[in-house]
């Protein structure tokens, strides 16, 4: 059976959309009407690509603008969804059974879709790994290198377990840092909006009290009066420069070559360095260590393990270590020959190459890492937030300053 996307007309008149399995698009369309349901419009689901073609204006075809896009799976929704799987499967439920379960308790349609795909091509003899391979974006290569080592081994419940407390702990780890940055970055958002509202629309209206000297004002009256007709008269064509370099930026940083450019500058900033090398040593050594873990080959574990780090100038030099380790090379010596390595994680692997517990050690090195970061992000975060509000304050004493100064010396005359 195959998935089929539709829209159907409720008794009551609401439009309905969702996703059903069937042999074919009448078989589909008898199914809605058996739940009282009028079909509107049943048609096969592929790739999970939204079509907005309904809504989107007409010329844009003309300009060759793409009208769809590609809905993946989150990773909070992969998470529980893994979870869900897992627990399935363990259960001795078969598989097809399995997804078919999940793609029921699935909210969103784009994910009950995918489900369905997956398991239409698991029914049709693929494995479950090949059969998430037809959803890159939802499911990458080391999800998938651990359900295939899962199916490999025979223990396929337990690897998705395994999985499962990847993702959540992922994520969880994801929350903190995103969370531990929201107040510091809205912070810095209200005080530069504050001190544009003050130059745009309170200044002009305080120093127009000055339009009718003769009287030569001081210099940092000028400066501020000059900056704040300056705003208002371009603060448009500002914003719009701001947009349009933003977007041309984020196209230039899709091309290969300049993204790795940038990621290469990124990495000669000492604290954004910092912050960069904790990130993705921490995700690099979680991931090897899961792999191995689950029974996948050292060599293929560090070449996924790469592709899960960030930064494109680290990942093609740490990419190295897949031919150094496939001539037979030590993981922890070919690590050395690599300057952006943390020395702690260095030791951890040597220390795991002597004692059979390699997967062990860097589960131990990626918690310290993370516990780094965590503790490096708050560290910035509590030095961004005082240094935001002495840098607001100092502009609004200026502001002031530069108000009262010429009043001061009207004062003095009087």
């Amino acid at each position: 059976m195959a998935a089929y996307s539709y829209r159907a007309l409720h008794p009551t008149g609401k439009t309905i959309r969702g996703v059903l399995e069937g042999d074919s698009e009448r078989q589909v369309r008898n199914q809605l009407r058996g739940q009282q349901l009028k079909p509107l419009v049943v048609t096969a689901a592929k790739s999970s690509a939204v079509n907005v073609s309904h809504w989107w204006p007409k010329y844009w075809y003309g300009l060759g603008v793409n009208v769809s896009w590609t809905r993946s799976i989150g990773r909070r929704d992969l998470s529980v969804l893994t979870r869900q799987l897992a627990s399935l499967v363990a259960s001795g439920m078969p598989l097809d059974e399995a997804l078919s379960a999940c793609a029921q308790q699935a909210r969103k349609a784009h994910i009950k879709t995918i489900l369905l795909q997956v398991r239409t091509k698991v029914q049709e003899g693929l494995s479950l790994a090949q059969a998430l391979q037809q959803s890159p974006t939802s499911f990458d290569a080391m999800y998938r290198a651990l359900v295939h080592a899962g199916e490999i081994s025979g223990f396929l419940g337990q690897v998705l377990e395994r999985l499962a407390e990847y993702c959540e702990t992922s994520q969880a780890t994801r929350q903190r840092l995103s969370v531990a940055m929201i107040y510091p970055l809205v912070l810095l958002l209200v005080s530069v909006s504050v001190v544009a509202i003050l130059m745009i629309f309170v200044v002009p209206k305080l120093v127009s009290i000055f339009d009718h000297s003769h009287r030569q004002l001081p210099w940092l009256t000028e400066v501020l009066i000059s900056s704040s007709q300056f705003l208002s008269s371009y603060s448009g064509i500002m914003l719009t420069a701001v947009l349009v370099l933003s977007l041309a930026l984020r196209k230039v940083l899709s091309i290969d070559r300049y993204r790795l450019r940038w990621h290469k500058l990124l990495l000669t900033l000492p604290l954004i360095r910092h912050v960069i090398i904790q990130a993705d040593s921490a995700r690099f050594a979680s991931t090897l260590g899961l792999l191995l873990d689950s029974g996948v080959s050292l060599v293929e574990a560090i070449n996924i393990s790469v592709q899960s780090m960030a930064n494109d100038h680290l990942r093609q030099r740490t990419q190295q270590l897949v031919i150094s380790v496939a001539e037979g090379g030590s993981l922890a010596r070919s690590m050395e020959q690599i300057d952006d390595m943390p020395p702690l994680l260095i030791q951890m692997v040597a220390s795991g190459e002597r004692n059979g517990e390699l997967a062990r050690q860097l589960n131990y090195a990626a918690n310290n890492q993370e516990r780094e970061l965590k503790t490096l992000m708050a560290a910035i975060g509590g030095l961004l937030e005082p240094l935001t509000v002495v840098v607001m304050g100092g502009l609004v004493a200026i502001i002031v300053m530069a108000i009262l100064l010429p009043i001061f010396d009207l004062n003095t005359l009087v």
